[in-house]
């Protein structure tokens, strides 16, 4: 998760500062980060679902809910700039 997360500022940097002609890559790239943030979220929970001690699990579980609510305000902001690059 971590290091998928460290992904959606660079192309949020593309979308905005990079070649317009390759906006597109910029939102490919977001959009393919928070999926495997997604994905990375749904397997804490369920892991943690199966442990015995509660205890463990709970800061597992908000480290998780806070970067998937990062990414996704992430995302936000990538596609919105790919959408301004590309705008007819």
């Amino acid at each position: 998760m971590e290091a998928s997360l460290k992904a959606l500022p660079l192309a949020l940097e593309m979308a905005r500062s990079g070649n317009p002609a390759s906006a597109s890559d910029a939102g490919v790239a977001a959009l393919a980060a928070l999926a495997a943030i997604r994905g990375a979220e749904l397997n804490v929970r369920i892991n943690a679902s199966g442990l015995e001690d509660r205890a463990p699990a709970a800061p597992l579980l908000q480290r998780a809910k806070a970067i998937l609510a990062e990414a996704m305000d992430l995302q936000d902001q990538v596609l919105e700039a790919v959408n301004k690059n590309i705008a007819l």
